[in-house]
Parts: structure tokens; C-alpha cells; sequence
């Protein structure tokens, strides 16, 4: 029972985390205090603190098997995790002024939307697949309603962020931007080359870091 307690005193804390501190009044007073990069740092630490918590909760809440196990099942989060790898960077760092985490969107250039030609919500769709992979090989109760929420919020944020992006950009605004990303090539020529080969470099090492630390940090090995 106490190990169900913590899996939903965990849940609880990573929600209030991702809540309280994105509400206006909140966010407002704490850029002030900290300043727009010591706000996105703080918050940044915080969520991966409350994260790593709430991972070792599920590991320890009473284990409750839905499916058997079996050794096909490691590939399907190895496969898609190089995919949340290569979307993650791409899009980090880079304008993107139709979903959260862009930065300098005011640089974004329509005519070399790179991933965004794609998705508008490359950041949401890497989350959607590492929550949706690892529920294949992890068939228990306490794991597949962490992971399955996991998939669940980041399919639906990609909707309530299309609707808070469209109000405030304006809907004759936003459609425009989203058609005139849609008319450029399925293969978006980069506006760089060499920042595109750099972005490519950094998924395969982001991939590799992930291989070697999974089961350094989890314990388990990722591998079949």
C-alpha cells in the first residue's frame, strides 16, 4: 500500500511542478527574481528532479502484471528512441513559434521550417514516442499508467497548444504560417548545412549517452 502512496504523492508533485510555476501570476514573479534564463534553468532542474522521482516511484509501487514479457518487446523504445532523439535535435534550440520550447522565434524563417515541416510540436511528438515505446516492454499496472499518462498528455498538449498559439498569434495569422510551412518541400533543404550535420552528430551521441546511462541510472539494460 505505502509504495502506491508514493506513486501517487510523486504523480502529485510532478503535476503541481509543471502547474504552479507556468501560471502567469507565478511566472511573472519568479522572471523577476531569477531572470528569463535562471526561470527556465530552475524549472528545468525541477522537472527533471520531480521526473527522476517519480520513475523510481513506479519501481517500487507493487508490481501488477497486464502482459507477459517477452525479448521482441525491447525493440520497439531502442527503434523509436532514435527517432525522439533526432526530433529532439532538430528542434531544440531553434525558432519554433507555433508550439513551446523555440527559441529567438522571432528568427523563425517559413521557407526552412526544417523538422516543423514535419510537426509543429517536434518536442511533444519525442515525448509521445518514449512514453508510447516504453509501455510495450513494461506491462505492468504501475508502468503503464506512468507511461500511458505520459503519451496521453503529450498527443493531447499538442492540441491545447495549437489552440493557445492560434489566440494569441490570431487565426487568420496562424493558418497562414501552418499553410505556408505546408507548401515547402516534404525535404526541407537546411538553412545550414553544417548546423544541420551538427544537429544529426548530437542525436547520435544523445542516443549513445541514453544506451550506456539507462541501465547506469534505471538499472536496467535498454538492450534485448
Amino acid at each position: 500500500m505505502m509504495g502506491w502512496i508514493g506513486f501517487g504523492a510523486a504523480f502529485a508533485a510532478f503535476f503541481l511542478s509543471h502547474r504552479i510555476p507556468l501560471r502567469p501570476p507565478v511566472r511573472a514573479r519568479l522572471v523577476a527574481a531569477l531572470g528569463q534564463r535562471g526561470f527556465t534553468l530552475g524549472y528545468s532542474v525541477l522537472s527533471m528532479a520531480v521526473l527522476a522521482w517519480l520513475i523510481a516511484a513506479a519501481a517500487t509501487a507493487p508490481y501488477v502484471a497486464l502482459w507477459p514479457r517477452a525479448a521482441w518487446q525491447n525493440w520497439v523504445p531502442l527503434v523509436a528512441m532514435g527517432a525522439a532523439c533526432v526530433l529532439v535535435c532538430l528542434a531544440a534550440g531553434r525558432p519554433n513559434p507555433l508550439s513551446f520550447g523555440g527559441a529567438n522565434n522571432d528568427g523563425f524563417d517559413p521557407d526552412h521550417p526544417g523538422i516543423l515541416r514535419w510537426t509543429r510540436h517536434p518536442l511533444l511528438v519525442a515525448a509521445a514516442l518514449w512514453a508510447g515505446a516504453h509501455l510495450v516492454p513494461n506491462g505492468d499496472l504501475a508502468h503503464v499508467i506512468l507511461f500511458g499518462v505520459f503519451a496521453f498528455f503529450a498527443l493531447a498538449g499538442m492540441r491545447i497548444v495549437d489552440r493557445r498559439t492560434r489566440r494569441e498569434m490570431g487565426p487568420e495569422r496562424w493558418q497562414a504560417l501552418c499553410q505556408r510551412i505546408a507548401s515547402t518541400s516534404m525535404l526541407p533543404r537546411p538553412a545550414s548545412w553544417t548546423g544541420a550535420a551538427l544537429r544529426w552528430g548530437m542525436a547520435i551521441l544523445l542516443y549513445a549517452a541514453l544506451l550506456w546511462l539507462h541501465p547506469v541510472v534505471l538499472g536496467v539494460s535498454p538492450l534485448p
